[in-house]
C-alpha cells in the first residue's frame, strides 16, 4: 500500500519524537536512580533507547519506511529509493520530530522545555566514533533490507545498542537526533557548538557506507549469476 506524503511525514516525525523522546528521558531517568554510577545510568539509556527503537522500526516501517534519520532519506534518494522532494520533507518532519521528543522528554520530568546543553562532546576520538557508528548503521540497514528485511528492526536496535558501548560518542548516528539533543542540559546532552563536527561525521560516515553497500551488493550479484 502507498500512504501519501502527508502520512509518511507525520510518522517520520512520530517516530524520531518518539526515539529522541526514549533517548532524552531515559537518559534523566537513569541518571536520578543510578546514585552517581554513570555505567548504570548509560545502561538503562542503552535499553530504553534501543527497545523504542525497535518498536518504531516496525509499527511505522510499513508507512514511511521508518527512516527517521536524515542520513538514511539522503541516501534513500541518492539511490533514487525516494524522490528529493519527499526526501526534503522526511529530513524537516525528522528535525521537527526530534525537537519535540526533546521537549516532551524535559517537561515530563519538571524540566524546562528547552534548556541548551552545556555537556561537551568534541574531539577526533569522538568525531571518528560518529562515522564508524554512522557508517556500521547504514551498512546494517542497507544489506539487511536486501538479504533479510524481516530482521531489519531488531538487528537497527542491536546495532545501536553495541555502538553505544563500542563508540566514545556513544552512537548519535544521525543529525536529526544530534540537534535535538542540544535542547536538553541532562546526561544526553551535547553542547550546540559539537553538533556541526558530527553532523560532518555522520553524513560522511554514512555515504561511505552506501558506496560500501553497493559494491558488496553488485559483487554477491554477480556471484549469484555466476552460480
Amino acid at each position: 500500500m502507498k500512504f501519501s506524503l502527508a502520512r509518511r511525514a507525520t510518522a517520520e516525525f512520530l517516530g524520531t519524537g518518539f526515539l529522541v523522546a526514549a533517548v532524552v528521558g531515559s537518559g534523566v531517568m537513569g541518571e536520578r536512580l543510578a546514585a552517581g554510577n554513570a555505567a548504570i545510568a548509560l545502561l538503562a539509556n542503552t535499553l530504553a533507547t534501543c527497545a523504542a527503537l525497535g518498536v518504531l522500526i516496525l509499527v511505522l516501517r510499513p508507512i514511511s519506511g521508518a527512516h527517521f534519520n536524515p542520513v538514511v532519506s539522503l541516501a534513500g534518494a541518492f539511490q533514487s529509493g525516494l524522490s528529493w522532494k519527499d526526501a526534503a520533507l522526511y529530513v524537516l518532519a525528522q528535525f521537527g520530530g526530534g525537537i519535540a521528543g526533546t521537549a516532551c522528554a524535559n517537561l515530563m520530568f519538571a524540566l524546562p522545555a528547552v534548556s541548551i546543553s552545556r555537556h561537551a562532546r568534541t574531539g577526533p576520538a569522538i568525531w571518528f566514533s560518529e562515522f564508524i557508528a554512522t557508517f556500521g548503521l547504514l551498512l546494517v540497514i542497507r544489506l539487511c533490507a536486501e538479504f533479510s528485511p524481516e530482521s531489519l528492526p531488531f538487528a537497527v536496535a542491536a546495532f545501536i545498542a553495541s555502538a553505544y558501548w563500542f563508540t566514545a560518542s556513544t552512537s548519535f548516528a544521525n543529525p536529526a537526533v544530534a540537534l535535538a539533543r542540544t535542547l536538553s542540559d541532562t546526561f544526553a546532552g551535547i553542547r550546540p557548538e559539537d553538533v556541526p563536527a558530527f553532523v560532518a561525521a555522520e553524513v560522511a560516515g554514512g555515504f561511505s557506507a552506501v558506496f560500501v553497500s553497493e559494491w558488496m551488493r553488485s559483487r554477491s550479484a554477480g556471484t549469484r549469476n555466476e552460480t
